[in-house]
């Protein structure tokens, strides 16, 4: 499912993402296919992977909003008035935490801050369920879970919230053996505490 492109950063890690809209697809994402906590690959169609991200932040852009010109009594009629449509966007605020890597036929994860650049225009794809556990397995394909700490710290205002998210989804995936299980289990707990604690300051 193609999600949009990038149109912009705001720093090595945190990226802009435009949603693609009906003028552009026929069949543009639906609001399910982009909530917040998405897994996300940033990469050439049949080409180049750039970048593993997560969805932490959505904006609404809309240039018309308090905008004192004139106003039409009705619908403006796309053929005539081309001007007056595709105002508004849907920006998806992306933090990358690592890259899928191809191997002997194995595709695995590597945790961290990409290295490299992401174009501008580079499409933007929900992953599936099985990418998602790719890039949660290492090179031998053993469990990780190594962008803990830079998800705090990059992941916007909501950044708790959204690695509590992460954590949850990931230990009811049952992807981890029994003892990386009940880690991920106690670090959610953890979180959970810290998160209630701190509202309650």
């Amino acid at each position: 499912m193609k999600l949009g492109k990038v149109v912009k950063s705001n720093s090595h890690c945190d990226y802009v993402v435009q949603l693609d809209d009906k003028l552009e697809v026929s069949n543009p994402p639906q609001a399910e296919d982009y909530g917040f906590g998405s897994f996300v690959k940033l990469e050439e169609l049949g080409g180049r992977h750039w970048a593993v991200g997560l969805i932490y932040n959505t904006q609404l852009f809309n240039p018309t909003f308090l905008s004192n010109g004139p106003r039409l009594s009705s619908e403006p009629d796309p053929l005539f008035a081309p001007d007056l449509v595709n105002e508004t966007r849907t920006l998806l605020g992306t933090v990358l935490v690592g890259t899928l890597e191809v191997e002997d036929d194995r595709t695995y994860g590597v945790h961290g801050i990409p290295r490299i650049v992401v174009p501008v225009n580079t499409p933007a794809y929900k992953m599936s369920e099985a990418e998602v556990h790719q890039f949660h397995r290492n090179q031998m394909q053993r469990p990780q879970f190594c962008y803990y700490s830079h998800l705090l710290r990059c992941g916007g205002s909501f950044a708790a919230q959204l690695t509590q998210q992460v954590l949850q989804e990931l230990a009811d995936s049952n992807l981890f053996p029994d003892a990386d299980q009940r880690a991920l289990e106690i670090l959610c707990k953890e979180l959970s505490w810290k998160n209630t604690m701190g509202a309650m300051r």
